[in-house]
């Protein structure tokens, strides 16, 4: 007797391991590289993401966020995902801008310099943007804003003309092509290179959110913030297609669900985020002020400019764009 109760708890026991065995072979796990740090609201949108994939499909999903370019930089992200080097990654949806001119539209100065605006111009250009990334392979899953774009200098702006002469970090095609048209040079920086780019003189200004301005220590460098509010750029989460297709029916479900959820949220966060990061750039003593009237009306000018180039190179689709914004 003794025996059989024995050699009935190891075949239990060993159906238990196959169990698990074959649950965890079962499982399927990916890598998301981002390229900015955990104290961004995008990275931390995407880790509530990626643990809701995870939650939503009892484990059988689960994706490692790699935060801050520490698995590929951020140049490098979409090319990875396109390629199938890693099926998952976020990147700044500007920086797709030589590809295709649609990727541009939100880095238009003053086209977009509200939340509302920023959505409506989201919801005309997001069918462009899903339409050009699918001729590539990659499927969009969600898009959230940064916070307004405001100006850092070391020396206070009241126009374009104070801009002569600065070295001015650009992060985009647009941003390069703004950089000239304030007649400053423009040099690419990417988000975690900024501080080193300002200790050693590459850099003396730069056009980006409260949010990247907190996250690089802005106030170490420059002492000015001018908040223009210019445009709202989005960051994209995005997949490669075959891995999407690949997934059980039920996983990809609950991935794309996870996804809209992900980009609601989003939006909310950089709504709280714009007050939080401007707030805090005030506590660490910079200069937190409006443009006066005079720069606001050069930058509009430049907006406007910028926007009809923009609506050249883009074509048919970026005056439909256009037409529904207005």
């Amino acid at each position: 007797m003794k025996l059989k109760r024995f050699s009935a708890r190891l075949l239990a026991t060993a159906l238990c391991l196959g169990a698990f065995s074959a649950t965890t072979l079962a499982a399927t796990k990916w890598d998301m590289p981002t390229p900015y740090g955990d104290g961004v609201h995008h990275t931390k949108n995407v880790r509530e993401f990626a643990a809701d994939v995870s939650k939503a499909t009892n484990g059988e999903l689960k994706i490692t966020v790699h935060s801050g370019a520490s698995l590929f930089k951020h140049p490098e992200i979409f090319r990875a995902v396109r390629t199938g080097q890693v099926p998952i990654g976020e990147l700044f949806m500007g920086l797709l801008g030589n590809q295709d001119p649609v990727f541009k539209v939100d880095n238009i100065p003053f086209l977009a310099s509200d939340f509302a605006s920023a959505k409506r111009l989201w919801d005309a250009s997001r069918p462009y943007v899903e339409k050009s990334l699918a001729k590539q392979g990659v499927t969009l899953l969600y898009a959230v804003p940064w916070p307004p774009q405001g100006f850092y200098t070391k020396k206070p702006v009241s126009s374009v003309a104070d801009f002569k002469g600065m070295k001015m970090r650009a992060y985009s095609p647009t941003t390069s092509r703004l950089a000239v048209l304030l007649g400053a040079s423009p040099t690419t920086v990417q988000t975690p290179e900024i501080p080193q780019a300002f200790s050693t003189g590459i850099i003396d200004a730069m056009v980006t959110s409260p949010t990247t301005g907190v996250s690089s220590q802005a106030w170490d460098f420059v002492k000015y913030y001018t908040d223009t509010q210019a445009w709202i750029p989005k960051n994209m989460v995005v997949i490669n297609t075959r891995a999407l297709k690949r997934l059980p029916e039920a996983q990809r479900k609950a991935l794309l669900e996870a996804a809209s959820r992900a980009e609601a949220r989003g939006w909310e966060m950089a709504r709280r985020e714009t007050a939080e990061k401007t707030q805090i750039l005030r506590e660490k003593g910079m200069e937190v002020s409006a443009p006066t009237e005079q720069f606001k009306r050069e930058l509009q000018a430049i907006g406007k400019e910028m926007a009809s180039e923009w609506a050249r190179e883009a074509g048919a689709e970026g005056q439909a764009i256009l037409k529904a914004m207005q």
